[in-house]
């Protein structure tokens, strides 16, 4: 049964000697981005190894057991959407492992998914500064929108196209912040933003939501070609999208 007792607002729905009890470190821990998106890409709920080596790195001798214990439940009730669970959990980890970015990621996801908007805010920007990885900053945007700060929003967006990401990440920074930009009723920015130039034949999940918005934002502008245009390609992939019934509206208001 799912626990959550708050939604995310947007959803397509982030460094001298040896410390007593340490291993010696040589460098930073070696990652692999985000442990997140392995587990969801992978299918399993099983931790990678690399993250196990991470935690190992940063985590007192006497504490490692116990951390990657509360770590593996936190995951696991993370993908199974008991979000107040995997809070629960990342905080005990945090607890014995302070510096383990996999540890605040997933206290960070699963705080955004219970609408705890600070305390998203925080911890994903702690896990981007210890992993250096640009994945959950659009998570970020949306916080800070949840939150109504707009020039953090700016900011953070300037920051994720300074530093790149992954396609798919670049794609939902766009939709985030096209969002935002309609909430401030900027549609000719927002269009802009998410113009997709052409509709690919096999659209991922993220394409769609970056269709959305722009449909949206050319129903606001009042071009229905555009719009319809493109909620007709996101009906052909996926009648049931959510908001439709809503685009509907707006291209025919």
């Amino acid at each position: 049964m799912n626990d959550d007792s708050g939604q995310a607002r947007s959803r397509r729905d982030g460094k001298g000697g040896k410390p007593p009890g340490r291993a010696p470190r040589s460098g930073p821990p070696p990652r692999k981005g985000s442990a997140a998106a392995a587990i969801a890409k992978s299918g399993s709920v099983q931790l990678p190894r690399w993250v196990h080596e991470s935690l190992v790195r940063v985590t007192p001798k006497a504490r490692v057991a116990g951390a990657l214990a509360a770590l593996q439940e936190a995951a696991t009730a993370f993908v199974e959407g008991r979000h107040r669970r995997a809070l629960q959990r990342a905080e005990a980890a945090k607890t014995l492992s302070p510096r383990d970015a996999t540890v605040r990621e997933l206290l960070g996801l699963s705080a955004y998914r219970l609408g705890r908007w600070d305390l998203a805010l925080k911890e994903l920007r702690t896990y981007r500064r210890l992993s250096g990885d640009t994945t959950h900053m659009p998570v970020e945007m949306d916080v800070l929108r949840a939150l109504g700060r707009d020039d953090d929003i700016d900011e953070v967006w300037r920051l994720l196209q300074h530093h790149g990401a992954s396609p798919a990440t670049m794609k939902e920074g766009r939709v985030v912040y096209a969002s935002h930009l309609l909430d401030r009723e900027r549609a000719r920015e927002a269009w802009e933003v998410v113009n997709p130039k052409r509709i690919v034949a096999e659209p991922f999940e993220e394409d769609l939501r970056l269709w959305y918005v722009a449909a949206r934002a050319a129903a606001t502008l009042d071009d229905r070609d555009a719009a319809d245009r493109l909620r007709t390609a996101i009906a052909r992939h996926d009648p049931s999208f959510p908001g439709l019934e809503e685009l509907d509206a707006a291209i025919d208001r």
